[in-house]
């Protein structure tokens, strides 16, 4: 039997003859996270691990049935309950995820983690299975079914009682042990038992050159990791309102860092739709350095200043190898190469038949100007209430300001990646505005060598040339693009970089226009102009945070905590978000979104200030 869990809350059991015939894939919002910050897995709540890259987040995909139920391979546990209700939390400040199976004879409990030591930053991954009998008997399946290279490669395991092991060619192979008899089926490893209540079944993935481990130490594992989660969690000075959502927010956001390398990925997969059953569906496994910075910043806000230190370390290597021209790659891979090409895995069917699936991104080679604000204020927040900035990586800010100094003008891709001809764009140029503004600043608090004058001269160019160039007259509202006429949901950033004054004129009647626009109940587009792509995207979930942070900032408390509890409302069982929402308000795009998640915590920050009646003067650039 296979147990499908939609949506709705409700379980729903397929028979053999309906799931031989269905291609349907779990939901996105039917899917908790776990990982060890270097890689992670989605864990549906029927107990499927249907999406999961090894051994790091970059990888090729271990189990991709999210993107291809019939090819895609998939790590399964199943408990036979009959009329079982499922339900699914994390343990309190953890991302260590509990699954319940409850029938009226019969309960089970699976616990999900992967390992993580204070000590862990080079600890091979361990993914621990547990299910736990709690009630009565149970009759478990297990099914694990790997399908490595993106689905390309199908390796059959080699079956010795209480191990399996796949070595494929070409990739990491893995090593699944197990407190139970493993038995070999088609290539795939499966295991069936009857458990009574008080019993329990341990399984652990690791890499198969890996000794094998000693299931003695998986509660041990289990103990560690939980401490390390609620140690971590216990660091934030975020005191306020909805702080249980806002510290599963900046969990989500530290299970997105690199251990090693101190790079922040997008995104956790690949290749989910934005838009149902169309063809944008994009791999956000890279480090951007605009989603990277904001997510510095957000962390930074709740007190954590190490991820800020472990990103401008990264970060700085890469400016200090682009050369005097100060050049930035947009993305990098996650050790900070370059993100590979653009292909199309054509021979998987996609989430809800979203083709072409891809890995890789095209837009790596792209030019947006914007990243480079972003940076600058993660580097001046991180070098302001942080460690101050070295010599080696001031020269690496002169460089790279240097080079927006001579470039600020041009026109780029945009914050949205369009695929289409580059154009001037407000929001790149305000984040040009942003770079210079904090490198005067920085060097101006840290009394470090610069050329102020020409920096001072390029900021104030720039400020005009917003105001003068990108405010219509006719419509009443600041546009997208020079000299255009539509809106743009990244305008919701003009007050929040403290460009213009939240209760602007000027600004009000852009942010009125916006929600006259752009949003609906509180979900708001990014844009509603052409992009080169077919089709049209859901209502983007960071935007419509900020919206909600825009209208607080405004002074309209009342309708901006309406419009913020709306949106929490919009999460999933978890607490999780994906990058966008669809007319239902369901989850689409990929998942879980770096970007959703920071703006969540930015918009709680300021928001809960203002209903206290405090304004947030320690975080004024």
């Amino acid at each position: 039997m296979d147990i499908r869990t939609h949506s709705d809350g409700e379980s729903h059991n397929l028979s053999k003859d309906e799931k031989a015939g269905s291609n349907i894939p779990r939901p996105i919002s039917d899917h908790g996270i776990v990982g060890d910050l270097a890689t992670l897995a989605l864990i549906a709540k029927d107990g499927a691990i249907d999406f999961m890259c090894w051994p790091n987040f970059d990888s090729p995909t271990i189990f991709a049935g999210l993107l291809d139920p019939e090819r895609g391979g998939l790590f399964e546990i199943l408990p036979d309950i009959p009329d079982v209700r499922i339900v699914q939390h994390y343990r309190p400040d953890t991302n260590v995820l509990v699954t319940r199976w409850m029938g009226e004879n019969a309960s089970a409990e699976l616990t999900d983690f992967m390992a993580v030591r204070e000590d862990s930053a080079s600890t091979s991954t361990k993914l621990v299975r547990r299910l736990r009998v709690t009630r009565g008997t149970v009759a478990l399946t297990l099914r694990c079914a790997p399908r490595f290279d993106y689905a390309r490669q199908k390796e059959t395991a080699e079956v010795d009682g209480h191990t399996a092991i796949w070595q494929p060619k070409h990739c990491d192979g893995i090593r699944l042990t197990s407190s139970l008899t493993l038995q070999a089926l088609d290539g795939d490893v499966i295991c069936k038992a009857n458990l009574t209540a008080g019993e329990t079944a341990d399984f652990v993935l690791t890499g198969a050159d890996e000794e094998p481990m000693d299931l003695a130490d998986v509660a041990g594992f289990e103990d560690a990791t939980i401490q390390y989660w609620q140690d971590w969690a216990a660091q934030s000075s975020y005191r306020g309102r909805w702080r249980e959502i806002v510290t599963r927010s900046a969990l989500t956001l530290k299970l997105m860092t690199s251990r090693r390398h101190g790079s922040i990925i997008a995104a956790g997969t690949f290749g989910l739709p934005e838009a149902p059953g169309g063809v944008r569906n994009w791999d956000y496994r890279a480090t951007w350095i605009r989603d990277a910075s904001f997510t510095v910043y957000a962390l930074m806000r709740l007190g954590y200043q190490q991820e800020a230190q472990d990103f401008t370390s990264w970060i700085g290597k890469r400016a200090m190898r682009c050369g005097a021209d100060g050049k930035l790659d947009i993305m990098y891979a996650v050790d900070g190469s370059t993100v590979a090409d653009e292909v199309s895995l054509d021979h998987l069917s996609g989430y809800g038949g979203a083709r072409p699936v891809r890995i890789g991104n095209g837009a790596a080679k792209q030019v947006q100007l914007d990243i480079y604000g972003e940076l600058m204020d993660a580097v001046y927040l991180s070098n302001k209430y942080g460690h101050a900035i070295s010599h080696d990586g001031w020269n690496g800010v002169r460089d790279i300001i240097n080079y927006v100094c001579e470039h600020c003008e041009e026109p780029d891709a945009g914050i949205w990646e369009m695929r289409r001809g580059p154009q001037h764009f407000l929001h790149s140029r305000l984040m040009c505005w942003v770079a210079v503004d904090r490198a005067i600043r920085l060097a101006s608090k840290r009394s470090l060598a610069a050329p102020f004058s020409r920096w001072i001269d390029v900021r104030n160019n720039i400020y005009e040339d917003i105001w003068a160039n990108f405010w219509n007259e006719e419509k009443g509202h600041f546009v997208q693009t020079k000299g255009g006429d539509t809106l743009d949901a990244s305008l919701l950033l003009m007050p929040l970089v403290r460009f213009v004054s939240a209760t602007d004129p000027r600004w009000l009647a852009t942010l009125d226009a916006i929600g006259d626009t752009l949003a609906d109940d509180g979900l708001v587009h990014r844009y509603k102009s052409e992009d080169g792509l077919s089709g049209q995207e859901g209502s983007f979930s960071a935007c419509s945070f900020w919206y909600a942070e825009c209208l607080a900032r405004a002074g309209d408390l009342k309708k901006a905590r309406a419009t913020f509890e709306a949106l929490l409302n919009y999460a999933n069982h978890l607490g999780l978000y994906a990058e966008e929402f669809d007319h239902r308000g369901e989850l689409l795009g990929n998942f879980p979104q770096a970007f959703t998640h920071l703006a969540l915590i930015s918009a709680a920050f300021y928001l809960d200030r203002e209903l206290d009646g405090k304004s947030p003067q320690q975080w004024r650039p």
